[in-house]
């Protein structure tokens, strides 16, 4: 483990909305607006879509964790912000903002783990959704609540329904009502509810499990995977035949082959 780096902001300027520490090849993105429930503000989007950014170029990071500050992991777009410019351009603009975020974290080479503590709402529980792992915390709830203020929470419901049952999804989506960690577990949003005192040693556990894995295969892995979930099965299979051969020519792959028949601990050569 290589010493921690002190937090730092990555937008002093817009009040720090989003803080970045790294840690032995963990990367922590910490929403840092408390008060206001850490609300997805433009300011917000634009510090984690640079983080995000910056991240996918990093090739010392191997995992990173979107947490938060406070009460709220995070309560989605800051209404009192969008309500200050009623102009259908400005949403659509605001919207494919939050989406190309939303985009990015599939994107990045290595896993995102969600560490979920209070409440996730709206986009804040697209976030949630759209990530690959999430750790809740018993105390966290979950809600696509657009609809309790007549707004329909669409792209929410694109990562929403990715992750739960079409039926589950339409149920949240529809009624907006509120879920807790147990009922996200059991729907499939979240996959450890552990109590919060224990939630940042369940995070470093799930965190600990890939990073003793090959970031390149990793990194092969989680694109194939998001690829062929959108294909026939028949597509699908051909696909992942493709890349698995691709991924044994991998000198990580050919390193572990051998390590494993040698009974000994690997040596990554692409971390």
């Amino acid at each position: 483990m290589s010493p921690a780096e002190p937090a730092r902001a990555l937008d002093p300027a817009a009040g720090e909305p989003l803080l970045r520490r790294d840690d032995g090849g963990v990367a922590t993105l910490t929403f840092n607006r408390p008060a206001r429930y850490n609300p997805l503000s433009e300011a917000m989007l634009d510090a984690l879509q640079a983080a995000l950014d910056a991240i996918a170029a990093d090739d010392a990071v191997r995992v990173v964790v979107l947490a938060s500050q406070g009460a709220a992991f995070c309560v989605g777009h800051d209404l009192k912000e969008m309500r200050g410019r009623p102009e259908q351009a400005y949403y659509e603009w605001l919207f494919r903002k939050c989406s190309a975020v939303m985009l990015s974290l599939q994107l990045l080479p290595v896993p995102v783990i969600a560490r979920v503590q209070g409440l996730a709402t709206a986009a804040g529980c697209q976030l949630v959704a759209a990530t690959d792992l999430a750790v809740a915390a018993r105390t966290a709830q979950f809600a696509t609540s657009g609809i309790r203020v007549g707004l329909f929470c669409m792209t929410p419901g694109v990562a929403v329904s990715r992750a739960v049952s079409r039926k589950r999804s339409a149920e949240m989506l529809m009624t907006g009502e509120f879920i807790d960690a147990d009922t996200a577990l059991q729907w499939g949003l979240v996959n450890r509810v552990v109590e919060e005192t224990d939630l940042d040693a369940a995070v470093a556990e799930m965190a600990s499990h890939i990073l003793d894995k090959s970031r390149a295969a990793i990194a092969a892995g989680k694109r194939m995977f998001y690829r062929q979930i959108q294909m026939g099965v028949e597509g699908a299979y051909d696909y992942a035949a493709t890349e698995m051969a691709a991924n044994m020519m991998f000198a990580d792959a050919q390193e572990g082959i051998d390590a494993f028949l040698a009974r000994r601990p690997p040596v990554w050569r692409h971390k």
